[in-house]
This record gives structure tokens, C-alpha cells and sequence, in this order.
């Protein structure tokens, strides 16, 4: 059985979280609902669309500056969620293991037999890049808005003699330097929260896709608004704002949206599933790997944003405990 948070790890946690949520509540804006033709979206900090993706990216890429190299000494290359049975009761002391269960999982459930050609929308230090080159003996090019991600991600592309077949670069996800029809597989693993437009998104993976290309997508949600529960409440919506400032992310959407905008964007053979239970258990994970002590020295010589992000551990665990916030996938093909 893995490692269980305890009590205090509870209490600690549940303090640090309470601190940053009034000092985020001192500092936000208002909370605009904003109709765009996909459902109610959160907006905070941004007050245009215009001037929201250039003080974004540079948000996002300052995070993930800073924050990656904590990351990989403390969980290794894989930054994303971990699988632990469709229960989320498969618990083991590997969790690196859990990340790769998950990308096994996704793929198995998409029925991603070959590809050739790999497009990976926000990679990170290369992990998922990297295995997926392997395990189709694919080209893959990964892209991220940070600089030191990419030069880590061909750091470890060199290290695992697979630089002829990954490249990594900068660049923007919805405004890509690429082809038409250049890939046959686009891989989008926890990246899409951070899109400031996500139907420009689909468009763009689109325009990417070969003519029966496929696209797997695996992003944070809230939950759907069209069920019994209606509409997200005044304190769902503070929740949501709260990570949205300390996580970087210009809003998020339920999995429906996800689903209308892909096919909008004339994607066909669209499949849509929740799996919250089988990741959740992640950050109770994360939280036990946080108190670490070389986890502790890190987080502040990383910098204020990421402690900022470590503090907020509580708040995404509280998230999928309320039922909020969701883990959608969806698989789409050309």
C-alpha cells in the first residue's frame, strides 16, 4: 500500500491552503462571466483577451522556469497526474510508475496502435515525448513556451540517443510554426488548462493532423454545468479563480465543451471520459513528496510562484474531493 497523508499532513496543508486563499482573495479581480459560444467561463487577472495571452505566456513560461528542475529532482520527468485503477485504489511506492500507468492507459483507451509523426502540445522536459519516440519508433517534435523546459527536454533526448527522432522547441500550441498536415498523432497531456483559446486550439491541431490523424487530449476540467447540480456556485467559482492565479491558467472547461469545440472544429469520431478517480490519489502523493526536506530547500529557492503552487496542493485535492474539478480526456480524429 503507498503512503497515506496523515492528519498532520492534513492540518499543514489545510493552514497553508486557508493563508493563500485570503491573500488571493485580497488580490483578485472580480470574476467575469465571459460567453464565448462554449459554456461560462472564469477569468481573472486578464482584462482582454489581447493582453491576456502575452502576460500569460510570460507567466507561464517564469512557472515553469523556475519550477522545473524541482520537479524532476523531486517526481522525475513525467509532470502530469498518475493512474491508479479506474477506483483509484492501486496504490504503489513507485509513483513514477503511476505516470507511465497513466500514458499506457490513455493510449490503450484511444486505441493509438502506430504513428509516425508526433506532435507533443506542451512537453515539458521531454517526458511523454520521449517515450512515446520509443514506443513507436516515431518522429516526435515537442513544444513548450518555456525555454528551459525545451533545453532540458533535448538535454535528456541526447542522453537517451533518440536526438535524431525528438526535437524540441518554443513555441506557441495555438499559433504553431509547423505545416499543414504534418503529423499523423498529436499528444496534449495537461497543457490544454493553460490554453488562452482552446477552440483555436482544435482548429490548429486540425491543420496539423494528416487526413485520419488522430488527437489525444488529457486536461483539467470543472464539472459539467448541464447535470442536476446546474450552474458552478459563487464558491466553485472562487475555487477555480484561486488556481487560476496560482496555477497560471486563463480559465478551464467541462468535458462537454471540450468535446463541442472539437467538433466545431471538424473533428470526427470524438470520444469523450471522466477518470477524477483514477488520478485523484495523485495529490495526496504530491503533498507526502512536498514536506520532503530537499523539497522543502527547493520550493524556496525556486522562488515565489512556485512555493505559491505548492501551497495550492490543498486546494486542487479539495477540488476533486467536492467533485469541482474533473480529469477529462478526449480523442478526436480528422
Amino acid at each position: 500500500m503507498g503512503v497515506q497523508v496523515g492528519k498532520h499532513t492534513d492540518a499543514f496543508f489545510d493552514a497553508l491552503s486557508s493563508e493563500l486563499i485570503e491573500k488571493l482573495s485580497d488580490a483578485s479581480d472580480v470574476v467575469t462571466d465571459l460567453s464565448m459560444g462554449c459554456g461560462r467561463r472564469l477569468h481573472c487577472l486578464w482584462s482582454s483577451p489581447k493582453t491576456m495571452s502575452s502576460e500569460l505566456y510570460q507567466n507561464i513560461q517564469t512557472f515553469y522556469d523556475q519550477s522545473s528542475a524541482l520537479w524532476e529532482n523531486t517526481w522525475g520527468e513525467h509532470m502530469h497526474h498518475g493512474y491508479y485503477g479506474p477506483t483509484g485504489t492501486h496504490r504503489s511506492p513507485d509513483r513514477h510508475r503511476a505516470q507511465v500507468e497513466l500514458i499506457d492507459q490513455l493510449l490503450h483507451w484511444a486505441d493509438i496502435q502506430q504513428a509516425t509523426a508526433i506532435l507533443d502540445a506542451g512537453c515539458g522536459i521531454g517526458g511523454s515525448a520521449l517515450y512515446l519516440c520509443d514506443r513507436y519508433q516515431a518522429d516526435v517534435t515537442g513544444i513548450t513556451l518555456s525555454p528551459a523546459q525545451a533545453e532540458r527536454a533535448v538535454e535528456r533526448a541526447n542522453a537517451a540517443g533518440l536526438s535524431d527522432r525528438a526535437r524540441f522547441q518554443v513555441a506557441d500550441v495555438l499559433n504553431t510554426p509547423f505545416a499543414d498536415t504534418q503529423f499523423d498523432f498529436i499528444w496534449s497531456m495537461e497543457s490544454g488548462e493553460h490554453y488562452p483559446d482552446k477552440g483555436q486550439f482544435f482548429q490548429e491541431s486540425y491543420r496539423l493532423l494528416k487526413p485520419g490523424g488522430r488527437l489525444l487530449m488529457a486536461t483539467w476540467c470543472h464539472r459539467p454545468t448541464d447535470s442536476l447540480a446546474g450552474p458552478l456556485t459563487e464558491s466553485e467559482q472562487l475555487h477555480l479563480s484561486w488556481l487560476y492565479q496560482v496555477y497560471h491558467l486563463p480559465y478551464v472547461l467541462s468535458l462537454p465543451n471540450y468535446a463541442h469545440l472539437a467538433a466545431q472544429s471538424g473533428f470526427e469520431q470524438i470520444r469523450t471520459a471522466d477518470w477524477s478517480t483514477a488520478v485523484a490519489p495523485f495529490w495526496d502523493d504530491v503533498i507526502v513528496s512536498a514536506l520532503q526536506w530537499e523539497a522543502i530547500a527547493g520550493l524556496f529557492q525556486a522562488g515565489w510562484p512556485t512555493v505559491q503552487g505548492a501551497l495550492a496542493l490543498g486546494l486542487m485535492r479539495w477540488g476533486f474531493q467536492r467533485g469541482l474539478i474533473r480529469y477529462g480526456i478526449v480523442c478526436a480524429t480528422k
